[in-house]
Protein backbone atom coordinates (compact mmCIF):
# COMPACT_ATOMS: atom_id res chain seq x y z
CA UNK A 1 0.00 0.00 0.00
CA UNK A 2 1.06 3.11 -0.71
CA UNK A 3 2.08 6.32 1.28
CA UNK A 4 -0.37 9.43 1.92
CA UNK A 5 0.42 12.12 -0.14
CA UNK A 6 1.62 14.74 3.22
CA UNK A 7 1.38 18.39 1.47
CA UNK A 8 2.97 21.72 3.61
CA UNK A 9 1.73 25.16 2.16
CA UNK A 10 3.81 27.74 3.19
CA UNK A 11 2.01 29.56 6.22
CA UNK A 12 -0.85 26.82 6.14
CA UNK A 13 -1.77 25.17 9.58
CA UNK A 14 -2.08 21.36 9.71
CA UNK A 15 -3.96 19.22 12.12
CA UNK A 16 -1.86 16.19 13.10
CA UNK A 17 -3.09 13.25 15.16
CA UNK A 18 -1.43 10.06 15.87
CA UNK A 19 -2.93 6.81 18.27
CA UNK A 20 -1.41 3.86 19.63
CA UNK A 21 -0.89 0.60 18.16
CA UNK A 22 -4.06 -1.08 18.71
CA UNK A 23 -5.75 1.76 21.16
CA UNK A 24 -2.74 0.77 23.30
CA UNK A 25 -2.47 4.19 25.91
CA UNK A 26 -0.04 6.11 25.15
CA UNK A 27 -0.03 7.91 28.17
CA UNK A 28 0.03 6.43 31.75
CA UNK A 29 1.10 8.74 34.08
CA UNK A 30 1.38 12.42 35.17
CA UNK A 31 5.07 12.08 33.96
CA UNK A 32 4.27 11.05 30.41
CA UNK A 33 2.01 13.79 29.77
CA UNK A 34 4.54 16.26 31.06
CA UNK A 35 7.59 14.43 29.08
CA UNK A 36 5.57 14.44 25.79
CA UNK A 37 5.17 18.08 26.18
CA UNK A 38 8.42 18.89 26.78
CA UNK A 39 9.75 16.70 24.30
CA UNK A 40 7.14 18.94 21.64
CA UNK A 41 8.36 21.96 22.66
CA UNK A 42 11.49 20.83 22.17
CA UNK A 43 11.25 19.74 18.50
CA UNK A 44 8.78 22.98 17.88
CA UNK A 45 11.64 24.97 18.73
CA UNK A 46 14.66 22.72 16.63
CA UNK A 47 12.88 22.18 13.72
CA UNK A 48 10.71 25.77 13.50
CA UNK A 49 7.40 24.64 14.28
CA UNK A 50 4.53 26.80 15.57
CA UNK A 51 2.71 24.98 17.65
CA UNK A 52 -1.61 26.48 17.72
CA UNK A 53 -3.24 24.11 20.16
CA UNK A 54 -2.75 20.66 21.52
CA UNK A 55 -5.09 17.84 23.27
CA UNK A 56 -3.27 14.46 24.95
CA UNK A 57 -5.20 12.03 25.35
CA UNK A 58 -5.49 8.57 26.92
CA UNK A 59 -4.40 6.48 23.58
CA UNK A 60 -3.70 9.53 21.37
CA UNK A 61 -2.82 13.10 20.67
CA UNK A 62 -4.12 16.10 18.59
CA UNK A 63 -1.64 19.12 17.57
CA UNK A 64 -2.39 21.78 15.33
CA UNK A 65 0.86 23.07 13.80
CA UNK A 66 2.18 25.40 11.34
CA UNK A 67 6.01 24.73 10.19
CA UNK A 68 8.27 27.07 8.52
CA UNK A 69 9.82 24.65 6.16
CA UNK A 70 8.30 21.70 4.37
CA UNK A 71 10.44 19.35 6.42
CA UNK A 72 10.11 21.08 9.52
CA UNK A 73 6.83 18.64 10.23
CA UNK A 74 8.38 15.40 9.04
CA UNK A 75 11.34 16.05 10.85
CA UNK A 76 9.58 17.03 14.03
CA UNK A 77 7.29 14.67 14.21
CA UNK A 78 9.78 11.53 13.95
CA UNK A 79 12.28 13.07 16.45
CA UNK A 80 9.30 13.41 18.84
CA UNK A 81 8.20 9.80 18.22
CA UNK A 82 11.51 8.34 18.91
CA UNK A 83 12.60 10.45 21.96
CA UNK A 84 8.96 9.74 23.58
CA UNK A 85 9.01 5.81 22.59
CA UNK A 86 12.11 5.44 24.12
CA UNK A 87 11.03 7.22 27.00
CA UNK A 88 7.76 5.21 27.21
CA UNK A 89 9.55 2.11 26.66
CA UNK A 90 12.15 2.22 29.33
CA UNK A 91 9.96 3.17 31.60
CA UNK A 92 7.53 0.67 31.73
CA UNK A 93 10.15 -2.09 30.49
CA UNK A 94 8.80 -2.62 26.93
CA UNK A 95 9.73 -3.07 23.92
CA UNK A 96 8.77 -2.27 20.53
CA UNK A 97 6.65 0.41 18.44
CA UNK A 98 3.96 2.38 20.44
CA UNK A 99 2.11 3.84 17.53
CA UNK A 100 0.13 2.94 15.15
CA UNK A 101 1.88 3.46 12.10
CA UNK A 102 2.63 6.99 10.55
CA UNK A 103 0.89 10.06 11.69
CA UNK A 104 -2.18 11.65 10.52
CA UNK A 105 -2.40 15.08 8.70
CA UNK A 106 -5.21 17.30 7.39
CA UNK A 107 -4.06 20.76 5.91
CA UNK A 108 -6.68 23.55 7.11
CA UNK A 109 -7.06 25.66 4.06
CA UNK A 110 -9.84 27.70 5.16
CA UNK A 111 -9.89 30.63 7.94
CA UNK A 112 -13.41 29.45 9.49
CA UNK A 113 -12.30 25.81 9.89
CA UNK A 114 -9.34 27.05 11.52
CA UNK A 115 -11.30 28.43 14.74
CA UNK A 116 -13.18 25.32 14.05
CA UNK A 117 -10.91 22.51 14.04
CA UNK A 118 -9.07 24.35 17.16
CA UNK A 119 -12.24 23.82 19.24
CA UNK A 120 -12.02 20.36 18.09
CA UNK A 121 -8.67 19.64 19.68
CA UNK A 122 -9.75 21.22 23.11
CA UNK A 123 -13.14 19.84 23.63
CA UNK A 124 -11.53 16.39 22.82
CA UNK A 125 -11.43 15.99 26.87
CA UNK A 126 -14.99 16.72 27.29
CA UNK A 127 -16.36 14.88 24.23
CA UNK A 128 -14.68 11.84 25.47
CA UNK A 129 -16.13 12.18 29.38
CA UNK A 130 -13.20 13.12 31.18
CA UNK A 131 -13.98 16.23 32.64
CA UNK A 132 -17.06 18.18 32.13
CA UNK A 133 -15.56 21.29 31.53
CA UNK A 134 -12.39 21.87 29.59
CA UNK A 135 -10.56 23.76 32.33
CA UNK A 136 -10.22 20.76 33.69
CA UNK A 137 -8.29 19.33 32.05
CA UNK A 138 -4.89 19.49 32.30
CA UNK A 139 -2.93 18.28 29.00
CA UNK A 140 -4.48 20.46 26.25
CA UNK A 141 -3.85 24.14 24.97
CA UNK A 142 -7.41 25.54 26.51
CA UNK A 143 -6.55 27.04 29.20
CA UNK A 144 -4.03 29.29 27.33
CA UNK A 145 -6.50 30.25 24.40
CA UNK A 146 -9.50 30.66 26.84
CA UNK A 147 -7.62 32.26 30.21
CA UNK A 148 -4.84 33.37 28.73
CA UNK A 149 -2.70 30.61 31.33
CA UNK A 150 1.04 30.68 30.37
CA UNK A 151 2.14 27.45 28.26
CA UNK A 152 5.12 27.87 26.45
CA UNK A 153 4.26 25.41 23.76
CA UNK A 154 1.16 27.76 22.58
CA UNK A 155 2.19 30.50 19.55
CA UNK A 156 -0.30 32.69 18.61
CA UNK A 157 -2.18 32.09 15.17
CA UNK A 158 -3.82 35.35 13.25
CA UNK A 159 -7.30 33.96 13.11
CA UNK A 160 -7.47 33.55 16.72
CA UNK A 161 -5.78 36.98 17.33
CA UNK A 162 -9.05 37.92 15.27
CA UNK A 163 -11.44 37.15 17.76
CA UNK A 164 -11.11 40.47 19.53
CA UNK A 165 -8.95 43.36 19.88
CA UNK A 166 -7.92 42.75 23.59
CA UNK A 167 -6.46 39.27 25.21
CA UNK A 168 -9.64 39.26 27.58
CA UNK A 169 -12.11 40.02 24.70
CA UNK A 170 -10.50 36.91 22.61
CA UNK A 171 -10.42 34.80 26.31
CA UNK A 172 -14.06 35.42 26.65
CA UNK A 173 -14.95 35.42 22.73
CA UNK A 174 -13.31 31.77 23.24
CA UNK A 175 -14.85 30.29 26.36
CA UNK A 176 -18.36 31.32 24.40
CA UNK A 177 -17.37 29.99 21.42
CA UNK A 178 -16.35 26.32 23.18
CA UNK A 179 -19.53 26.64 25.40
CA UNK A 180 -22.23 24.38 22.97
CA UNK A 181 -21.20 21.26 21.52
CA UNK A 182 -20.21 21.01 17.84
CA UNK A 183 -22.55 20.27 15.54
CA UNK A 184 -23.00 16.97 14.15
CA UNK A 185 -22.28 17.94 10.38
CA UNK A 186 -18.66 19.75 11.63
CA UNK A 187 -17.17 16.98 14.13
CA UNK A 188 -18.30 14.55 11.00
CA UNK A 189 -16.39 16.55 8.70
CA UNK A 190 -13.21 16.57 10.97
CA UNK A 191 -13.22 13.17 11.65
CA UNK A 192 -13.24 12.21 8.02
CA UNK A 193 -10.32 14.17 7.69
CA UNK A 194 -8.31 12.97 10.00
CA UNK A 195 -9.13 9.05 9.19
CA UNK A 196 -8.32 10.20 5.01
CA UNK A 197 -5.90 12.71 5.07
CA UNK A 198 -7.88 15.13 3.50
CA UNK A 199 -7.63 18.91 3.12
CA UNK A 200 -10.19 20.70 5.65
CA UNK A 201 -11.91 23.70 3.78
CA UNK A 202 -12.44 24.64 0.51
CA UNK A 203 -8.53 23.94 -1.89
CA UNK A 204 -10.04 25.13 -4.76
CA UNK A 205 -8.32 28.78 -5.49
CA UNK A 206 -6.81 28.78 -1.85
CA UNK A 207 -3.50 26.73 -2.61
CA UNK A 208 -2.92 28.76 -6.36
CA UNK A 209 -1.67 31.60 -4.67
CA UNK A 210 0.85 30.26 -2.34
CA UNK A 211 4.80 30.71 -3.37
CA UNK A 212 5.84 27.41 -1.24
CA UNK A 213 4.12 23.79 -2.01
CA UNK A 214 5.50 20.62 -1.33
CA UNK A 215 4.16 17.78 -1.71
CA UNK A 216 5.65 14.48 0.08
CA UNK A 217 4.45 10.73 -0.03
Amino acid sequence: MSRRTRVFVEGLTVHVTHRGNNKTPTFRADADYQTFLWSLRFVTVKYRLRVHAYALMSNHFHVMVTPESATGLSRGMQSLGRRYVRYFNDRYGRTGTLWEGRYRTALIVDERYWLTCLRYVEMNPVRAGLVEVPESYRWSSYGAHAFGEHDAIVAPHAVYEALASTADRRQEAWRQICAPPLPTGQLDALRKSIVGGAVIGEPIGVLDGRTNCNIQR
